[in-house]
């Protein structure tokens, strides 16, 4: 015959009843703010006025716009992010690496072991600075850059490219549609290639600057579409007309190359760095 257990009496039943409603009334309550807490990470803004940011970097924000370049190409905490070719400066690492630290993924696309000495010297600086700033860079994934010889992300798997300064040396070197290749295949479909340059003059042919680093934007824009890119934005967040692209070192004349030495330097720190194209670009 089953024992059967006697039922407590309705008091203590009740009684512990609302107990664990309380509990979990509790539990509910606090939860949220501490997903809040765990999951929200400083602004874009609040990272670029952070003290862990080099000092040689915060100079260049007046010419740069990094909060503002950011938010018109649209990257928000959980994004995975691709730059390419950081280097060891890290200027929008500093701030991109932690903002999407704990949601997202910044993926640095650097150097592989055919590129000069200089540059893989630079690289290993890079592969210091994280090892030597866990909290900042714990997280951030490496991978080899070089026209298309590597993929820098699985296929189909950024939310976004961004390249910053590049596209000239690329041009120059005609590895141009090799990057391009590697930037596509990364990207999902729809996501936000971020292009920053040196603008170039209209009334030059391309080939005539080539060497000067500067890159009509017409140019570049025809050669990203053909690519298979779209066009969707452009800002003048990084114009300055008071480049006039005629510089006997090219763009290197200006800061913060100053290739002339002394020579001339407070005219051309009254320029300024270069005029900039900052184009934002879907993949079709």
């Amino acid at each position: 015959m089953p024992i059967r257990i006697p039922d407590s009496p309705p008091t203590a039943r009740l009684a512990r009843a609302l107990a664990l409603a309380a509990l979990v009334a509790a539990a509910c309550a606090l939860a949220p703010a501490a997903h809040a807490q765990a999951a929200a990470p400083a602004s874009l803004a609040a990272l670029a006025a952070a003290p862990h940011r080099s000092p040689g970097n915060v100079a260049r924000d007046r010419y740069r716009h990094p909060v503002e370049v950011l938010e018109f190409f649209g990257i928000r905490p959980d994004s995975t992010v691709v730059e390419i070719l950081p280097g060891s400066a890290g200027y929008f690492m500093e701030i991109l690496a932690p903002y999407l630290r704990e949601r997202g993924l910044y993926v640095a696309a650097s150097r592989d072991a055919s590129a000069p000495e200089r540059y893989l010297a630079d690289h290993r600086r890079l592969l210091a600075r994280l090892a030597a700033e866990p909290a900042l860079y714990g997280k951030v994934r490496v991978t080899q850059f070089a026209a298309d010889r590597h993929e820098i992300a699985p296929a189909g798997g950024a939310d976004f490219v961004l390249t910053f300064r590049n596209l000239h040396n690329w041009i120059d070197r005609g590895e141009v549609e090799g990057a391009l290749r590697a930037f596509h295949r990364a990207l999902k479909p729809g996501g936000v290639l971020g292009v920053v340059d040196h603008r170039g003059r209209d009334d030059l042919p391309q080939a005539a600057q080539a060497k000067t680093g500067y890159v009509r934007q017409d140019y570049a824009i025809a050669l990203i579409e053909r690519a298979g890119f779209r066009l969707v934005a452009a800002s003048e967040v990084n114009a300055n007309p008071k480049d006039t692209k005629d510089h006997p070192e090219g763009v290197w004349t200006l800061p913060p190359s100053y290739r002339l030495g002394e020579r001339e330097r407070a005219r051309y720190d009254a320029i300024g760095e270069s005029d900039r194209f900052t184009l934002k670009f879907v993949k079709r």
